[in-house]
């Protein structure tokens, strides 16, 4: 027999849901159930973009620099800047010259804020809507541009026909969320479809740990 010759398989969310109520000896049967799920389940993304460094969410980005202008705002699902330079020129004339990281605390004793020149150091804000500010302040002698390679959040998980925002090699993560055995809990349907969720937020959450439920948080 021959193979499909594709590998392409990518489930929605609509399908994860399935997945996992079924392995917990339940059904997704009305529209709260999805939608909670969906909750748990942006609460687990969530958790993963806080807890370490994945990879398939590493972006390049670039802000033109201008002259007299310290701060700039960073795009807003920014979790934090892995690296930063400034460059200067294009082409075969490019130059870039790495930004140091600073904290507020050495920010704050740079006797003159307002000083120009080429940027050297770079301190990062991570509010709401994350900013950088540079020292010194962009001259006008020459055109600068920020480099920078940032992590982002993890999209969310959307409104049902979405696929997730992660490789192939994740989705074992949400489509067993709980972890690889089978969960059967006891009682009704309804009773089921409760500790998935429960098994969800625990899994999100580090909460007690669910009757039943596989996930271990050691």
């Amino acid at each position: 027999m021959t193979t499909s010759g594709t590998a392409a398989w990518t489930p929605d969310l609509v399908e994860i849901a399935e997945e996992v109520f079924e392995r917990c000896g339940s059904e997704l049967r009305s529209g709260y159930d999805l939608r909670t799920f969906r909750r748990s389940m942006n609460a687990l993304l969530t958790e993963w973009a806080s807890k370490g460094l994945n990879l398939w969410t590493l972006e390049s980005g670039s802000i033109p620099l201008v002259a007299g202008t310290a701060t700039y705002n960073l795009p807003a699902d920014t979790i934090d800047l892995l690296e930063h330079t400034t460059r200067t020129g294009s082409a075969s004339s490019q130059s870039d010259i790495a930004l140091t990281r600073i904290s507020v605390s050495t920010y704050a004793t740079i006797p003159n804020k307002n000083a120009t020149g080429r940027p050297l150091q770079i301190f990062v804000e991570r509010l709401n809507t994350p900013r950088v500010t540079l020292w010194p302040v962009p001259d006008a002698s020459t055109p600068y541009t920020m480099v920078y390679w940032r992590m982002r959040r993890i999209q969310d998980a959307g409104d049902g026909t979405n696929t997730p925002d992660m490789p192939f090699r994740f989705l074992p993560a949400l489509c067993v969320p709980h972890g690889p055995e089978n969960y059967r809990s006891a009682g009704s349907p309804a009773d089921s479809g409760k500790a998935v969720r429960g098994c969800l937020r625990h899994r999100c959450s580090g909460g007690p740990r669910q009757v039943g439920c596989p996930v271990r948080t050691s």
